[in-house]
């Protein structure tokens, strides 16, 4: 037999108490706020504007793409770092590659990398991007991004946070010379 009058009290202090929800992010520290002001200095430098990004997962656990997503909300905001995520490669100068390139994302990649103007970065963020991480020898894998374009910087980690992508796309941006590639086909190392 059920008892519909149990329900009531519940519903009464679920009305009347405070959600349970998380705290809200704090002021982000002086050490962000100095990365952001170098970000914006470096790019307005090199490039005269932005920094464009096109993020291309090549076959990812989202991981990544969950890090690069917080990289553009509230609490990192990218854009005030003078960083921009594009929907066409045809603005964009970085392609953010994560993940292994899996065999189905391999031709997708290539024709990405087609589309986007000279000059180009190429970034592989995380580890699967850098040498297939726990995929590699995945018979669906191609292994990192390096096997199929040649990558300028390589991002390490599992995933990378908001942070070290920061300060990975500060360093290409800072370098005094062009950016060294690692070849296509040439096993990554991170820089």
């Amino acid at each position: 037999m059920k008892r519909p009058h149990l329900l009531w009290p519940k519903l009464a202090k679920g009305l009347v108490s405070r959600p349970l929800t998380d705290a809200r992010p704090v002021a982000p520290d002086p050490v962000v706020q100095a990365l952001a002001q170098r970000l914006e200095a470096a790019a307005r430098t090199r490039l005269g504007r932005s920094l464009a990004i096109r993020e291309v997962d090549a076959g990812s656990c989202n991981g990544c793409e969950l890090e690069v997503n917080a990289m553009a909300g509230v609490l990192y905001d990218m854009e005030r770092f003078g960083l921009k995520i594009v929907a066409s490669p045809r603005h964009a100068d970085v392609l953010l590659v994560t993940g292994p390139v899996t065999r189905n994302m391999r031709e997708a990649l290539e024709r990405t990398r087609a589309c986007t103007p000279d000059p180009c970065w190429i970034v592989a963020a995380g580890d699967c991007a850098a040498d297939g991480g726990v995929f590699k020898g995945s018979y669906g894998v191609e292994s990192g991004v390096a096997n199929v374009l040649p990558v300028d910087l390589v991002i390490p980690g599992c995933p990378p946070t908001p942070l070290q992508m920061l300060e990975g796309l500060l360093s290409l941006l800072e370098a005094e010379q062009p950016p060294k590639r690692i070849p296509a086909g040439a096993a990554s190392e991170p820089f």
